[in-house]
């Protein structure tokens, strides 16, 4: 189990991710007035509204601790960080959520000495909420149509099937490189999931392997990495095959090529 502070700081960041999941569902379901930022990306009312109801609660939960957040951060807003800070995607799946498909998720990591150690990924649209620390588990719990969470399930990667992989790619990111990764592997089945669900699909056992040749922000990345170490895989850098780190201040926060396996 986790130590207290971890534990309490689990809990707080699981009620702040379905906090704000309650807001993106209320703005789901109307109309989604979509906007571009400066790199062409789409934002929605959503993405600012959730990030405010999740930079209110850390501040309350763990005001020493800075947060990088995806749009503050296209506002120009980048904080000071130290060895370990939040790491913020407020609405992971933008494409998903305006064209509603289900598959976004509300994403908040703590990175330490520039690994992630504690994620929390949340789902509303399906109501699965994600939890784990690094080296102490990971778990899986529905959420009610009120906020309610339920018992927590233990969740961990599956060993790699002999009839070969399952893997999970991106609905709206797919890149040919991509495609052409996967020809070089024992595929048996392939899943295409938005947002951070693919590295949540790979934790629970549901799928082996997730290749990723395309640009990512630490973002996007951070907490569905977290869970998925959490319960037992691994996230890796490309073409070097090293852990994906954090605080890439050098590159932007954006990621190399990477690699997701289960076990």
């Amino acid at each position: 189990m986790p130590s207290l502070d971890e534990a309490r700081l689990l809990d707080d960041l699981l009620a702040i991710a379905v906090d704000a999941g309650k807001e993106a569902m209320r703005i789901y379901g109307g109309d989604i007035a979509v906007e571009r930022k400066s790199d062409a990306s789409p934002v929605t009312e959503a993405d600012r509204a959730c990030e405010a109801i999740i930079l209110r609660g850390l501040e309350k939960s763990a005001p020493a601790i800075p947060v990088l957040a995806e749009e503050s951060v296209a506002e120009g807003r980048i904080p000071a960080l130290g060895d370990e800070f939040f790491l913020v995607d407020p609405l992971d799946g933008t494409k998903e959520f305006i064209n509603k498909t289900g598959e976004f998720t509300i994403n908040i990591a703590l990175i330490r000495g520039k690994k992630p150690v504690l994620g929390v990924v949340f789902a509303p649209a399906i109501r699965k909420l994600y939890g784990g620390v690094v080296g102490k588990g990971a778990f899986l719990v529905k959420v009610g149509e009120n906020g309610a969470q339920g018992p927590r399930k233990t969740i961990r990667t599956r060993p790699f099937p002999k009839d070969g992989l399952i893997a999970v790619a991106s609905r709206s990111h797919r890149t040919p490189e991509t495609d052409a990764f996967l020809k070089t592997l024992d595929i048996a089945d392939f899943a295409a999931a938005g947002s951070s669900l693919k590295f949540c699909l790979i934790a629970e056992g549901v799928a082996d392997v997730y290749p990723r040749h395309g640009r990512t922000m630490e973002w996007d990345t951070g907490a569905g990495q977290a869970v998925l170490e959490a319960a037992g895989g691994r996230v890796l850098a490309l073409p070097e095959e090293t852990p994906l780190g954090y605080s890439k201040v050098e590159r932007g926060y954006d990621n190399p090529h990477f690699i997701a396996w289960g076990q």
